[in-house]
């Protein structure tokens, strides 16, 4: 059912811990808070933004453990999980074409709506310079390492942006494998478009809504003077929408004792290895990674096949087996009673 793997997984797992650290006894050595609300996509007004505006002395820690991450299963053996150390900054942009109105039985050549195409089509034809930073690297440089030798290959590729050989690889991950090259550019993808009231009449104004998605560390002006460049219309007026944007935040260290205690317990309960990740998506740590709180996302194991059968995040059917969700659990507690000590 909705929700099973995005992320009651992670809620049950949470909640779980603090009952086995409850019922084992354990005085921690250190605060473990848990914070469960809701609006994480769609109106984190009344989740995570009032808990940060409103209450942040309740919730600050110096770390943070989330949902976020992908531990990957293929023929019912775990390949890898991926720990989500950053995401990318959503952000909205707007395309508003202005031309001369009249009847659509006589063309002009200032249409609206003609213009706003020739600008998507040039923005869905660009490929942004591939751009690599220290998460991204580790990832592809540790996914090569328990790839097959021609997906190794190419996530080698990509560990030289700028090489004929790094740009192949990212043509052809668009295609088979779009998340992997997604990681490595800043993003766009028209989403919403309007223009026109008759069929008969030709509109002043055509507009379309692109969602656009920046790694880390993106100078957001100069993204948008880039679109504009390559747009080259003037006809076309490229801006930002006036949505309340997320915060962008710093992505996590690799070297703190989070992760190396994720890296132990994804090991011991998986026997596999732990890859650190940028995710595309956007979730409630980008809220807290602006605070200067260092967040990890993980997941519970979910099939690489389920997919394809529509049993993904989002989906009306969303699946988990039962017995990920205990390993999950598990993993949670380990992770958990390794940084809080043992103390009685």
């Amino acid at each position: 059912a909705r929700g099973a793997v995005d992320d009651k997984d992670n809620l049950t797992a949470a909640l779980m811990t603090l009952l086995l650290l409850k019922r084992a006894g354990i005085t921690p050595e250190r605060d473990v808070i848990l914070l469960a609300e809701a609006g994480e996509e769609t109106a984190t007004r009344v989740g995570i933004e009032h808990m940060v505006d409103e209450h942040f002395a309740d919730i600050d820690a110096e770390y943070c453990i989330a949902e976020g991450g992908i531990t990957l299963r293929r023929d019912g053996r775990t390949l890898y999980a991926q720990v989500q150390m950053a995401e990318k900054r959503q952000n909205t942009v707007e395309l508003v074409a202005k031309g001369t109105s009249g009847h659509g039985s006589i063309p002009r050549v200032d249409n609206a709506v003609v213009s706003l195409a020739r600008a998507i089509a040039a923005l869905g034809a660009w490929k942004p310079p591939l751009r690599l930073d220290d998460t991204t690297r580790e990832y592809f440089t540790r996914l090569a390492a328990v790839s097959p030798p021609e997906e190794a290959a190419r996530y080698r590729a990509l560990l030289k942006p700028e090489t004929p050989e790094a740009a192949a690889a990212a043509d052809y991950l668009a295609v088979h494998d779009p998340s992997k090259v997604a990681v490595l550019r800043n993003t766009l993808s028209p989403t919403l478009l309007t223009g026109g009231l008759q069929v008969n009449a030709i509109p002043s104004e055509a507009k379309a809504e692109l969602d656009v998605r920046q790694l880390p560390g993106t100078d957001t002006a100069a993204y948008l003077e880039a679109l504009r460049r390559v747009v080259n219309d003037p006809a076309v007026r490229v801006g930002y929408s006036s949505r309340k944007q997320r915060p962008a935040g710093v992505p996590a260290r690799i070297d703190t004792e989070v992760f190396r205690a994720i890296e132990a317990a994804v090991k011991r309960v998986y026997d596999a290895p732990a890859i650190p990740a940028l995710g595309t998506g956007a979730t409630d740590m980008a809220y807290l990674r602006a605070r200067g709180m260092q967040c990890y996302g993980i997941s519970a194991g979910v099939d690489a096949e389920d997919t394809a059968l529509g049993y993904g995040a989002h989906s009306d059917q969303e699946r988990l087996q039962e017995a990920e969700l205990h390993r999950f659990v598990k993993l949670n507690w380990d992770i958990v009673s390794t940084l809080v000590g043992s103390g009685r």
